[in-house]
């Protein structure tokens, strides 16, 4: 009778670890994974921003999971979002601490998603890195390759992860979860930009991104992540990524955050194809200008609309400012057209003069010389040739 019991009570648990195993690898719908960096100056914006996550929570159908690196801790954490009443106070659980890892390496975003998949695996991932950002290149206000580059800004480390790497990552990312990254979204400035996205072309179909700087508060993830989540069996994830740059737009739109200055969009990399086709139609027309043609699209650029830097310029701008010159080409009317289908939504509360991608545009030497040289490497120029028209823009 003993004997016999003690099978029965083994059988059981054998059965009940059977369904603790298969709970934990129950497959969600999505996963919104959020590489939060706040190892540098934008670190109590991590916490305002993790609540926000909080007042809505994960669900029945979606993980939120952030890696979160706080300038005010040693110890670099994953958690599991859970919905709470508390705004003023972090509260999810903590289900691995990494210690000292280094945020600004791209391998650790890799082991980010990898861990998420093994652990909470889903059928769609919109993955997000928030950080600083920089858009394709350095700042540097002595023309040397030694300040700070790109995104995701690790003070403790003094790393970061440039362009390149960010689509490593991304590539990386799709293979992990068996197909591409279905959004991949920049929480951080100036990102929204024709070289950016054309690194991760091959593993992510939707991208989203500001052309600007966004204020330090970022995304309204409550705002964002609440309207997801009544919609979720019901938006694809053209209209999520849709559905974040209106949000976020509307925020500084006199929504939570009041009124701001803000651009972002969403682009269809399945698009960026034919986007690139006209643009190298344009480079190539642009290339055969004449002298004093080319002397009136130096003008032109110098005009066009520019975003914090002055070689980040909005690529339809451009184009207005060279009719404007007198400049005429038959590809101009094949980028318009070719950007309003790669530009699923371009959302901003600036002027008429932002059209959602911005692309390198540098006018002189001093922001020509730094880059040109990694310019050559960037899949966009290889696509394109674009640096070699804007190396004649550049005045000797």
């Amino acid at each position: 009778m003993t004997n016999h019991l003690s099978r029965v009570l083994v059988c059981l648990l054998l059965m009940l670890g059977t369904s603790f195993a298969h709970a934990a690898a129950e497959v969600k719908e999505w996963n919104f994974l959020v590489f939060l960096n706040g190892i540098n100056s934008l670190d109590s914006f991590g916490s305002q921003n993790i609540n926000q996550m909080e007042e809505i929570g994960s669900n029945n159908k979606m993980n939120i999971l952030v890696e979160w690196g706080s300038e005010a801790s040693t110890n670099v954490s994953r958690l599991l979002i859970k919905k709470d009443n508390d705004t003023t106070k972090v509260t999810s659980p903590v289900v691995q601490n990494l210690g000292a890892a280094d945020m600004g390496d791209y391998k650790e975003l890799i082991r980010f998603v990898d861990w998420a998949n093994q652990n909470y695996p889903a059928k769609h991932y919109f993955i997000v890195v928030w950080d600083h950002g920089n858009g394709w290149h350095f700042t540097s206000s002595d023309n040397t390759a030694t300040h700070i580059q790109d995104i995701s800004w690790d003070d403790h480390s003094g790393n970061n992860m440039t362009t390149e790497q960010l689509a490593l990552a991304m590539a990386e990312s799709a293979k992990i979860i068996g197909h591409k990254v279905d959004i991949y979204a920049s929480d951080a400035c100036m990102m929204g930009m024709v070289e950016v996205a054309s690194e991760m072309q091959d593993s992510v179909n939707y991208f989203v991104g500001s052309q600007d700087v966004e204020p330090g508060a970022g995304w309204p993830y409550n705002v964002f992540l609440g309207k997801w989540a009544s919609q979720i069996d019901s938006l694809s994830p053209a209209q999520v990524a849709t559905l974040l740059s209106k949000e976020y737009t509307a925020a500084y739109n006199g929504g939570i955050y009041g009124k701001r200055p803000v651009t972002m969009a969403a682009y269809d990399l399945s698009q960026i194809g034919t986007y690139e086709a006209a643009f190298k139609q344009l480079a190539t027309q642009l290339n055969s200008l004449s002298a004093a043609d080319i002397t009136k699209a130096q003008t032109a650029a110098g005009n066009t609309k520019y975003f914090t830097n002055w070689d980040y310029r909005d690529a339809v701008d451009f184009l207005a400012q060279l009719e404007k010159g007198g400049v005429k080409a038959s590809s101009f009317s094949t980028l318009r057209s070719a950007q309003n289908k790669f530009v699923m939504s371009n959302d901003q509360t600036q002027d008429k003069n932002t059209y959602g991608v911005s692309v390198w545009i540098p006018t002189d030497s001093s922001d020509y010389d730094p880059y040109s040289s990694r310019y050559e490497g960037l899949r966009f120029n290889k696509d394109t040739g674009w640096g070699s028209f804007v190396q004649k823009l550049i005045k000797k």
